[in-house]
This record gives structure tokens, C-alpha cells and sequence, in this order.
């Protein structure tokens, strides 16, 4: 797995655990997902949706490539779960251990 930086490697490693609570703490209280345009704010809404499409699909993330520019990291993974699967790009906005937004789309 290429390497990856903090708070992103703990996130992917918060994910692949299934752990909720620090997958959701990644996000902080006012954090953002936008899923192929579908935008999720907040803690509530976040959970919501990972219950059904993320965690609680029971999804894994298999990085395959990351990039980081001045307060973003690009990575690509192979994602699995019981909801979809297949190579996605999941691109993070961070304000230093936070991650502020997580947007994912197909990989190129």
C-alpha cells in the first residue's frame, strides 16, 4: 500500500476496522461527504449514509495510488462491500487532523 499521511491513513485504517466511531471522528462535527454528487453533512447525515452504502456495507479499501497537493490527498483504491465495488477516487480536504470533506468518484 503506498504510504499515506495522517489523518487520511487513519481513516482508511478506521474504515477497513469497521471502527464507526473513528471513522465519524475523521469528519469532526461539521465535515462533509459528497458521494458521486450526493452531498452528506454533518454527523448524523454521515452516519446515515455509511450505515447503508459504507461501513455497514461492510466496505474495504485497498489503496492502490495517493497524491497530495496544499490541503488535499487524492487516493485511489479498489473498494469492496456489499453496496459497490470497484476502483474509486476518493479525494480528501483537510484543515490539518481534520478531515473536511471527503468526495468520491469513479478512478481514471
Amino acid at each position: 500500500m503506498p504510504e499515506l499521511s495522517s489523518p487520511v491513513k487513519e481513516f482508511v485504517e478506521a474504515v477497513n476496522a469497521h471502527d464507526e466511531a473513528s471513522f465519524l471522528e475523521a469528519f469532526g462535527d461539521t465535515g462533509a461527504v459528497d458521494d458521486w454528487g450526493r452531498q452528506f453533512v454533518g454527523t448524523e447525515e454521515i452516519k446515515a449514509w455509511s450505515d447503508k452504502e459504507f461501513l455497514g456495507a461492510r466496505g474495504k479499501m485497498d489503496v492502490q495510488a495517493v497524491a497530495e497537493e496544499a490541503g488535499r490527498v487524492i487516493l485511489v483504491a479498489d473498494w469492496h462491500s456489499n453496496h459497490a465495488n470497484g476502483l474509486s477516487q476518493f479525494t480528501f480536504d483537510l484543515d490539518e487532523d481534520q478531515i473536511t470533506k471527503m468526495t468520491i468518484r469513479g478512478a481514471h
